[in-house]
């Protein structure tokens, strides 16, 4: 399975638990073991009276427009970070939970590290807006601020 690849996802499945999520303020959730590289159970998620919940990941740009089209979308955001930090971040992370062996991380890390600029054009293209992690905080800081909590 090539994890970086969205059609190792099921975007329609993912609009369609937002879609609870923001109805009833529950849903569940696939829960995945990359190692095994299959999604393994589900397990219930709740926005506990939020008004808004952040849906991240790298294919989450590929269903902005269903969710605009929608009315599921507050903002949309795809991360522009330091290619090193992230690098580094992402080996620390799968070499933690033993992804995977750790030549095949480090050589998958760096292909991740060359095509970062690409993804980064690609979520834009599809509609996500680029931005720092600061930037997307106070940003949705903003949002939570001008919504009544959920009862």
């Amino acid at each position: 399975m090539d994890w970086e690849s969205p059609l190792s996802w099921d975007s329609d499945a993912a609009v369609e638990t937002i879609a609870r999520l923001a109805r009833h303020g529950k849903a569940d959730v696939p829960v995945y073991a990359i190692g095994a590289d299959r999604r393994v159970t589900t397990r219930p998620f709740e926005v506990a009276g939020s008004p808004l919940f952040v849906a991240e990941g790298i294919f989450a740009a590929e269903i902005v427009e269903e969710c605009r089209r929608r009315g599921l979308l507050a903002g949309a955001y795809a991360l522009r970070r330091p290619r090193g930090a992230t690098f580094l971040r992402r080996l620390a992370r799968d070499l933690a939970e033993q992804r995977k062996a750790p030549r095949v991380l480090l050589t998958r890390g760096v292909a991740l590290l060359r095509a970062e600029p690409a993804v980064l054009r690609r979520q834009t293209g599809l509609g996500a807006e680029a931005a720092r992690a600061r930037e997307v905080l106070h940003r949705v800081a903003a949002l939570v601020a001008g919504h009544p909590t959920r009862h």
